[in-house]
């Protein structure tokens, strides 16, 4: 399943719409913009986005790129534990 990365438009402003782009271009991810994450003080402060459902914030749209990465790396980690333990039941 791929991740589902989410971002609001209204917080382009910070240069998240570059990330998003670059992000898009990847086929392993399913990338969704919408008018409005419901997030607003977040989004007002810093660059920010949602992997999976979970927030994901950063002062930077680079290390918000490495967040969002690390996010999916461990989400994907607990996902394959939890396949394991469902599949040795």
């Amino acid at each position: 399943m791929k991740p589902i990365i989410e971002f609001c438009a209204s917080n382009m402003h910070h240069g998240t719409d570059k990330l998003m782009k670059k992000l898009e271009a990847n086929p392993d991810y399913e990338v969704i913009e919408y008018g409005c994450l419901g997030n607003c003080g977040e989004c007002y402060l810093a660059p920010f986005g949602m992997v999976n459902g979970t927030i994901v914030s950063a002062d930077t749209v680079e290390e918000l790129e490495t967040k969002m990465m690390d996010e999916i790396e461990e989400q994907q980690a607990v996902q394959e534990a939890l396949d394991r333990i469902i599949d040795d039941l």
